[in-house]
């Protein structure tokens, strides 16, 4: 079984967030969730990807810096990708992150830890995916939109959000943004 290094006395953390303390121990004592850090996420790929590579670790809008790597790579990648493969990259990030948030966020000891951005990248990707051909104003009013939705969260997506618990609930309520933001697009294209 491999396990993480510690990270110091304030990052010790045991089985996860409802555990702590020596296995022989009476009562487990409630862990502190642990901060997100370069040394963090360093620590296993898999942090790697839900940090969005490094992007969730912003200390201001974490959520809007891993949209914008969302947008940055989608740029890139797209010049190599087809849609068929954005399809198969988005299907399977979107599955995949279920679990790759969860271990994460069961690492940091919180439920939907801000860090975490894996979410608004595979949401955002499907935006862009939906979107293009679209000019550079269009994906900009696509990124206000979809940011919008996600921090906000109006209903239903607050409804999501609350209710849906552990990566399945940390991936599906930027899905649901996402959605909400291409049916503003569709409704603006139709009405002009």
């Amino acid at each position: 079984m491999q396990t993480e290094p510690s990270l110091g006395p304030a990052d010790d953390l045991s089985d996860g967030p409802l555990h702590g303390g020596p296995p022989d121990s009476p009562e487990p004592r409630p862990v502190r969730p642990r901060r997100a850090t370069a040394r963090f996420m360093l620590t296993h790929p898999l942090h790697l990807i839900s940090l969005g590579f490094g992007s969730g670790l912003s200390p201001i809008m974490p959520g809007t810096v891993g949209t914008l790597f969302g947008w940055a790579s989608f740029a890139v990648l797209n010049r190599y990708l087809t849609v068929l493969d954005w399809g198969v990259l988005i299907i399977v990030g979107f599955f995949a992150g279920i679990s790759i948030t969860a271990f994460t966020a069961k690492k940091l000891a919180i439920d939907d830890p801000s860090a975490i951005v894996w979410d608004e990248i595979v949401a955002f990707w499907l935006v862009l995916l939906m979107v293009t051909p679209i000019t550079f104003t269009g994906q900009v009013w696509s990124f206000i939109l979809f940011r919008f939705f996600d921090m906000v969260k109006p209903p239903p997506i607050r409804y999501f959000d609350r209710r849906l618990k552990g990566g399945f609930g940390i991936m599906f309520d930027d899905l649901v943004a996402a959605f909400f933001t291409l049916l503003v697009i569709a409704l603006w294209r139709m009405a002009v």
